[in-house]
Formats: structure tokens, sequence, C-alpha cells
């Protein structure tokens, strides 16, 4: 008896970090390890987080994908990446879903990645992003095409043709 007795203790402890205080289930560690690899895999960093390509990916977790002033200049006009940290503070994990299903974004985010990416990825993306709490400021705005933007941009050349 003392031995089932310490095994359901065991196991109602191990179960616990799952469960939070507010009764909301918390994602389980692998589903995290993922939205991590997934954050890292898939180059969200290399736009949305301050100095991260040119650091080669020496940069803090606690500063990741916080947006970032550096501009992204075309054809569309000059684009910035955005806080996503912010931004997943702000909506709902279905809203997010039905947003990455959608995507249309300007360049150069790849908008097909993430409407390609199974649910599965998109919500452990979501979850693990959640987990790194709103941090940063907002990037700038979208400047259109034929305006000066303020401050440093990478300047793709227009397409042939």
């Amino acid at each position: 008896m003392f031995k089932l007795s310490m095994t359901l203790a065991a196991a109602v402890l191990l179960a616990a970090p799952q469960i939070s205080l507010a009764g909301e289930a918390k994602p389980a560690r692998t589903e995290l390890e993922r939205g991590r690899y997934l954050v890292q895999i898939a180059g969200c960093n290399d736009c949305h987080t301050p100095g991260y390509a040119a650091s080669d990916g020496k940069v803090a977790e606690r500063e990741w994908l916080t947006g970032d002033q550096l501009g992204w200049q075309g054809p569309w006009g000059t684009t910035y990446a955005a806080n996503l940290r912010a931004y997943f503070s702000r909506v709902s994990e279905a809203e997010w879903l039905q947003t990455a299903r959608t995507a249309s974004y300007r360049p150069p985010m790849p908008s097909p990645i993430l409407r390609d990416m199974a649910d599965e990825d998109l919500r452990a993306l979501y979850r693990f992003v959640r987990t790194l709490g709103p941090a940063g400021e907002a990037a700038p705005a979208y400047v259109p095409p034929g305006r000066e933007p303020i401050g440093p941009v990478v300047r793709f050349p227009m397409p042939p043709g």
C-alpha cells in the first residue's frame, strides 16, 4: 500500500508542472522544444530578432523575436520585421492559426512557409513564443514605394524585365 501511495504521489508531482494556477494546461516541454526548434530552422530569428543574422545566431533567447528597425526595401516598398512577442500576446491561438493559413505578407516574409506548416507546428510555434512573454517595441510602419524610409534598409534589386 505504501509503495502504491508513493507511486501515485510521484505521478501527481510529475503532472503538476503541466497545470497552471489559472487551471489552464501549459504546453508540454516537448511542444515548447518543438516551437523553439521551428523558430530557429524556419528563419524567424533572422529578421524578427535584432542582430541575430549578423551575429551568427549569438543572441540570447530573452531577446528573440522583438522585431527590428532594419527595413527591407524593394518594389513593394519598405517592410519591417514585426515584434512577434507583442503580436502573439494580443491574439488567441485560433486567431493565429487563421492568420497563418491565409498569410499573404509583403517580402521578404515567406508567407508560403506559414500556409504550408502543419497545425501542430503552428501551435508549437505560437505556444513557444507566448512563453517568452511580450518584450521590445513595435517595429516601424510599412513605407510605400517611392517614399524614403528613415533608418537602415536592405535594398533588393528590381526584378529583371
